[in-house]
């Protein structure tokens, strides 16, 4: 086994350190989110975490972990014998992105369950992390039916297995720790709220805390069991004080002042439920504990609100966590503290500092704030400061539209100017659902119908690899008329290897949406392009929750851009949007031909992705760009091209005026798909669209077009 980076070598991160040890101490806490970049040292942290639990005493031969004085009545491996338990260091089971369901909740024996009655129970991670970590790195990539299963443990404190009749529980209460990049797509609201307490990180931008880092983690890589060696003195230390303060914990007293504290702060930040008031409420008894007093004080609730509240106050999905500390203290200083009573000696250990420095060290002239860590790490930043907080930008003037075709236009025009600054977008609302017509077989999502492993059933077929899903019927079925000619003499079916039947299922898939958005002249008056902004601020808040992948492309002056390629990160989208500026002509078939060429290669990348391209127009183009000839053909020929290739088109018209041209309509004739306007996308207007996409993709019209294209 190689040797863990020591808890203690970990160079600043504050906060995350923290957040780690009081679960540590209290598992009641409810596990911990790390949020940050790259690099920062987040599963460098969390790993190192396991050797700082106390041990845990089992009972010998549980597979499930059960604690020999308390075993479970309801344990597989049981019922268990009263009698000495064993101890064992507590485990840090870390649960893979793609791991299949069979592999987080266990497996049954099938053909063992058919043929002989018998519950023969393969243990899966949730099993053994019982009493000990889950880790779960990245994890708001993880697949929506491994995050349902999460839920469900985390909630009742055990997991179920059914399958067929057959059904098997254990307990599953664990620490759950996770750590994600945020530049990769945000989690489930469910799943946010399961955790704790949650932690902001970012990498240092001082040259010395990050030389610091690098010298650190250099002499651990050169000499492991060495580095670990020399601090091990400080890992003793802040071992001791975690048990320390777990005896301390059932003596800490949560006042009436600091419960009103709690209530008005959960209050004053409008947080939903109950749930934040408790998971306040224990975080403060173990800071006091893991200070070593008896009294929850004011710093104790204040601290707990900065790791509780942030992922759970009510924000725009797309606004960064933190909170407004000058509230959270405006909120407090109306409930002064309660007079402290006599304290226990807070050092059970002469020989332990009450407060011993975690940074502290041979290693470690900078001291405790030093900011970075093993994979380099740096402090954290202050909570708060999210877009929500930014200054709205200066309104910019009325930009007039696009000439008319034909019409001369100055050199600067022509490149692209005169470009305007970029406006704020509307107040987004709720879209009604965009869906690619057919069954697709991608990942799993909340958008187009797609053969999945999770849904209803909707047949049976041969497995092909594995077993995951039994279809029972099938399989008795495929079984029934070889019974005789098998010798089937009891009760149970002779069931071989090539009776089995796989269910399939029927579920949801997530979608590539790419946006391709007009930012040319035509777009640019204020109110417009506001409009236009907040109905594709609508569209992504509505990709954001049925988990797709999202792109922009733009197009404005004599070519187009893509100004994201697609990613599942839908806030980079956003961000993207509200600076996307405007001005120039209107080379919408540049932006056309643009969107075919990134499906081409994301085509390549991920096959089994289908995609559904929005394009946001009002249909003018004025600028053939550097492909050249006449703008609108060149629009046609390229939407032809799209409709040839299968993408699934939706066409949100900007056109405004009490003069319309059509433009848009005709545009979404040659993609195959329909025409919004900016007023019908809202969900109370939009009753037949996602019928629309698929007629218009689906009908011997559309077929016709796209063969004469």
């Amino acid at each position: 086994m190689s040797t863990p980076y020591p808890f203690t070598a970990v160079v600043g991160q504050t906060d995350l350190r923290l957040a780690l040890l009081l679960n540590a101490v209290s598992p009641a806490v409810g596990g911990v989110l790390v949020r940050g970049e790259k690099g920062t040292a987040k599963s460098t942290a969390v790993r190192a975490l396991s050797t700082l639990l106390p041990q845990v005493d089992v009972v010998p031969g549980c597979r499930f972990s059960c604690a020999p004085v308390a075993p479970d009545p309801d344990c597989p491996d049981g019922p268990h014998e009263g009698g000495p338990g064993g101890a064992r260091p507590a485990r840090m089971v870390e649960l893979p992105v793609g791991a299949s369901e069979d592999r987080l909740v266990g497996a049954l024996d099938i053909e063992r369950a058919l043929a002989e009655g018998v519950k023969a129970f393969e243990p899966g991670l949730l099993a053994d992390a019982h009493r000990g970590i889950l880790y779960v790195d990245e994890v708001n990539l993880l697949h929506d039916h491994l995050i349902d299963l999460l839920l469900d443990a985390a909630a009742m404190g055990a997991s179920y297995v059914e399958r067929e009749g057959v059904s098997v529980r254990h307990a599953a209460r664990f620490l759950l720790v996770g750590t994600m990049n945020p530049e990769e797509g945000e989690l489930r609201p469910q799943l946010l709220d399961r955790f704790g307490l949650t932690v902001e990180v970012a990498a240092s931008r001082e040259p010395a805390q990050r030389v610091e880092v690098v010298r650190r983690r250099l002499a651990y890589e050169d000499d492991p069991a060495g580095f670990a060696a020399r601090w091990s003195g400080d890992e003793h230390e802040v071992r001791a004080r975690v048990v320390a303060a777990r005896a301390l914990l059932p003596q800490v007293r949560l006042g009436d002042n600091a419960l009103l504290q709690i209530a008005a702060t959960c209050a004053g930040f409008e947080v939903d439920g109950m749930r934040a008031d408790i998971v306040m409420a224990r975080t403060a008894t173990t800071l006091a504990a893991w200070a070593g007093r008896t009294t929850v004080l004011k710093e104790d609730v204040r601290q707990a609100a900065l790791l509780a509240l942030p992922h759970r106050r009510r924000r725009n999905p797309f606004d960064a966590p933190g909170l407004d500390e000058d509230k959270l203290d405006e909120i407090l200083d109306q409930f002064p503290d309660e007079e402290p009573q006599d304290e226990p000696d807070p050092d059970p250990d002469p020989g332990t500092d009450p407060e011993p420095d975690p940074d502290g060290g041979p290693e470690n002239p900078q001291g405790p704030d030093d900011g970075g860590g093993p994979d380099g790490g740096g402090g954290v930043p202050p909570q708060g400061g999210g877009p929500q907080d930014a200054q709205p930008p200066a309104e910019p003037a009325e930009a007039p539209a696009d000439a008319p075709e034909g019409a001369p236009q100055s050199p600067a025009q022509e490149a692209g100017g005169p470009e305007q600054a970029a406006v704020r977008a509307a107040e987004p609302f709720r879209t009604k659902m965009l869906s690619v017509p057919g069954l697709g077989e991608g990942a799993a999502g909340r958008r187009s119908r797609a053969r999945t492993a999770h849904g209803r059933t909707t047949g049976a077929q041969r497995p092909r690899g594995q077993l995951t899903k039994l279809h029972l019927a099938a399989t008795v079925h495929a079984a029934a008329p070889h019974q005789k000619a098998r010798g089937r003499a009891g009760r149970g079916l002779v069931i071989r290897k090539d009776d089995l039947r796989q269910a399939t299922r029927e579920g949801r898939e997530g979608n590539l949406v790419l946006f391709v958005v007009d930012a040319s002249g035509s777009m640019a008056a204020r109110q417009r392009m506001s409009a236009v902004k907040g109905a594709v601020l609508s569209l992504l808040l509505d990709a954001y929750q049925r988990r797709d992948k999202v792109g922009l492309v733009t197009f404005r002056g004599a070519a187009a851009e893509l100004a994201l390629p697609p990613t599942s990160s839908v806030d980079a989208a956003a961000a993207r949007l509200e600076k996307l500026p405007t001005g120039g002509r209107t080379p919408l078939g540049s932006g056309l031909l643009k969107a075919r060429e990134v499906l081409r290669i994301e085509r390549l990348r991920d096959p089994s992705r289908r995609p559904l391209l929005v394009v946001v127009t009002d249909g003018r183009a004025t600028s053939a760009g550097a492909v050249g000839g006449d703008p609108r053909e060149l629009t046609a020929r390229s939407a032809r091209l799209l409709a040839a290739d299968g993408v699934a088109s939706v066409v949100v018209d900007c056109e405004s005026g009490p003069v319309r041209l059509g433009l848009a309509g005709a545009l979404a004739a040659d993609l195959g798909g329909p025409a919004v306007t900016l007023d019908g996308l809202r969900a109370d207007s939009l009753a037949g669209l996602v019928k629309d996409v698929r007629t218009a993709v689906t009908t011997p019209a559309t077929h016709t077009t796209r063969r004469a294209a």
